[in-house]
């Protein structure tokens, strides 16, 4: 036996573990909690319901950001898109890491970003937003595998404005025509569930846009699973 799996055997003795159970008594306490955890889904999806129905706030302050292509304004960061989620992630002299990494939160939740084109297919675009230079960026981006992720460098005062000069957060935005809305705002422990292409939906005006869910009339709606993609497809996003 190795070295680590003897430490981890010691480990492991050392806990002061639960009993050992036949499969029919695992079973039947898997079932008891099965019950504790569908109602924590229904509540989940009550909660993003609620947040469906969330007032809109205009944003009326021109934005600017720097971009692989230059100068981009908010509006430009969706893409096209109908909805905008902006992570502010902190790369940038003076954060931990800097030059060569970017805040250690950050990186992981970077790291855990599911591929975009799932939230595109959804009519919404991710993008990561900080102060570094968009050289360090790109440097930072191939470094690390996250080239998939679109990201900007701010140049004015949208991270105070939008509650995340000191710390970590996550923006929702939707859009008509050219008029840019916030919908949503989520931070602290809530950005431990971002990354994954449901949770991102979840906090969107628009939601997961399947017909299950319960928003307002007139949302869009298609039936589940008849978007879902093979990212390497052709398809429109």
């Amino acid at each position: 036996m190795k070295l680590k799996e003897m430490e981890r055997e010691t480990e492991a003795s050392k806990m002061n573990r639960p009993k050992i159970v036949s499969p029919q008594e695992w079973e039947a306490a898997r079932q008891q909690l099965l019950v504790k955890e569908k109602e924590l889904t229904r509540a989940r999806d009550a909660l993003a319901a609620e947040r469906r129905r969330m007032p809109w706030l205009a944003v009326e302050k021109a934005y600017e950001f720097d971009g692989p292509r230059g100068k981009a304004s908010l509006l430009d960061l969706f893409d096209g898109r109908g909805q905008l989620i902006v992570y502010r992630a902190f790369f940038e002299p003076g954060v931990k890491g800097w030059p060569e990494h970017a805040c250690i939160g950050c990186s992981m939740l970077a790291d855990q970003v599911a591929h975009p084109a799932h939230l595109n297919g959804r009519n919404t675009t991710l993008v990561f937003a900080s102060r570094a230079p968009q050289a360090d960026i790109e440097r930072l981006k191939s470094r690390m595998g996250w080239e998939l992720i679109p990201w900007y460098t701010m140049t004015d005062e949208f991270d105070t404005d939008f509650g995340v000069d000191e710390w970590h957060g996550t923006n929702a935005f939707i859009r008509d025509g050219n008029s840019v809305f916030r919908s949503y705002f989520i931070n602290n422990r809530g950005d431990e569930q971002m990354g994954n292409t449901w949770n991102y939906l979840d906090i969107t005006a628009l939601g997961r846009q399947e017909e299950w869910e319960d928003s307002p009339e007139g949302y869009p709606q298609t039936p589940p699973y008849e978007w879902w993609i093979w990212h390497d497809e052709p398809h429109l996003s």
